[in-house]
């Protein structure tokens, strides 16, 4: 059982449901749909996050880390086991069965029960409401099959089309976290959006 079944037993059976990880995926429309990172992925990922280091460069930290598909493998392993112990999912985005980006609860925070949200995408995929219809769906996962209060995302002030994704989904910006990334050489100022479990479901008409 993992640490989210033994802190939320009322959930257990998610957990048993999401541990059968070849059998986890979400269909969002005919195109698109995401499924848990699994090592088997890791050739594909590696080769969409080669391609796209310059697109990638600005915004994320890691990239000269991964230099060759096992390191993403590696990394894959590692989500799976914080999955495992309920401290974070990593999910793939498929688009027409081509891998086409990331998106994660890097964070779950169960004492406060807050899921941080973190996400990018390929270039030649950006532009297609592909981003914006997958956090969605995951948000709905959060606050409908989760003890979620507030799900959170932070993005660059710079990357204005990362910021666009919250602002579509209804979050408040609630500030500005001042030099806290720090992104090769230089300090990144992060705009903080949230989103609370009663204004989802209010917008949602959900019970």
């Amino acid at each position: 059982m993992s640490a989210w079944a033994r802190q939320h037993p009322g959930n257990s059976h998610l957990t048993v449901t999401f541990l059968q990880r070849d059998m986890f995926y979400r269909k969002i429309d005919n195109d698109l749909k995401i499924g848990l990172s699994l090592p088997q992925y890791a050739e594909e990922m590696f080769a969409l996050t080669d391609r796209n280091r310059r697109h990638l460069r600005a915004w994320l930290p890691w990239l000269d880390s991964i230099q060759k598909p096992e390191d993403t493998k590696s990394f894959i392993q590692l989500q799976l086991k914080r999955f495992a112990d309920g401290e974070a999912m990593h999910l793939s985005i498929f688009f027409k069965n081509d891998l086409a980006g990331v998106l994660a609860y890097n964070k779950l925070d169960h004492l406060n029960g807050i899921g941080h949200l973190g996400y990018w995408l390929g270039e030649e995929y950006v532009g297609k409401g592909i981003m914006t219809k997958s956090v969605r769906e995951v948000i709905d996962l959060g606050f409908t099959n989760w003890p979620l209060q507030k799900i959170e995302i932070h993005c660059a002030v710079d990357n204005l089309k990362s910021r666009a994704i919250p602002e579509k989904l209804g979050f408040q910006n609630e500030g500005t976290i001042r030099r806290t990334a720090k992104v090769y050489e230089s300090y990144q100022d992060h705009s903080v959006y949230g989103l609370l479990r009663e204004e989802y479901l209010d917008n949602h008409n959900l019970p």
